[in-house]
């Protein structure tokens, strides 16, 4: 899994590549925690899975997580770019009603 940040506009953009399992998904939290402590004043937040070539209830877990936390900060979350493969799983897990596709 890698994982690339960029901040424009207030936006902190994290965006995903590759598989996103149980395997992956401490490291991806580890960054991506990283980054949105390193911005914890951005307006928002964006997740792009777009590069997401494989996703199970670990990213569930790693998206909720990552809702949880910038919870605390005030800050919204959202998703993009959400293949379909991902796409069912998210919405079978109803993550959709916390974290908006965008």
């Amino acid at each position: 899994m890698e994982i690339d940040v960029k901040a424009a506009a207030g936006t902190l953009y994290i965006y995903l590549n590759g598989e996103l399992d149980e395997h992956s998904a401490p490291a991806a939290r580890a960054r991506a925690d990283a980054a949105i402590d390193a911005h914890a004043g951005a307006d928002k937040v964006v997740i792009d899975l777009a590069g997401v070539r494989f996703a199970d209830s670990a990213a569930i877990g790693f998206l909720l997580g990552r809702y949880k936390k910038l919870k605390r900060y005030g800050t919204p979350l959202y998703v993009r770019s959400v293949p379909a493969a991902a796409d069912k799983v998210l919405s079978v897990g109803g993550l959709y009603a916390l974290i908006p596709k965008i």
